[in-house]
């Protein structure tokens, strides 16, 4: 497994992780990872919306037949 040092750790950024890695029963490095994984599940989310939006535009504007529909590929993809 790979590993990570971050230097010149902001103080309110350690005190933030510190607090939620507590109150989570966690070690620093576990809720350090946890919110790293949160981060870019939320990006890989945002990343499909877009894919969707750009879909449904060239859709919606005659350049581009998409069978099946977005939300389809999307599920099926999550569902892998």
């Amino acid at each position: 497994m790979r590993s990570l040092q971050i230097r010149d750790l902001p103080e309110d950024v350690y005190e933030a992780l510190s607090f939620r890695a507590k109150r989570n029963r966690r070690s620093l490095a576990q809720q350090a990872v946890v919110e790293l994984r949160n981060v870019t599940e939320l990006q890989r989310a945002e990343d499909r919306k877009e894919i969707v939006r750009l879909l449904r535009r060239k859709v919606e504007d005659g350049t581009r037949r998409v069978e099946p529909a977005p939300e389809e590929l999307l599920r099926e993809d999550r569902d892998r």
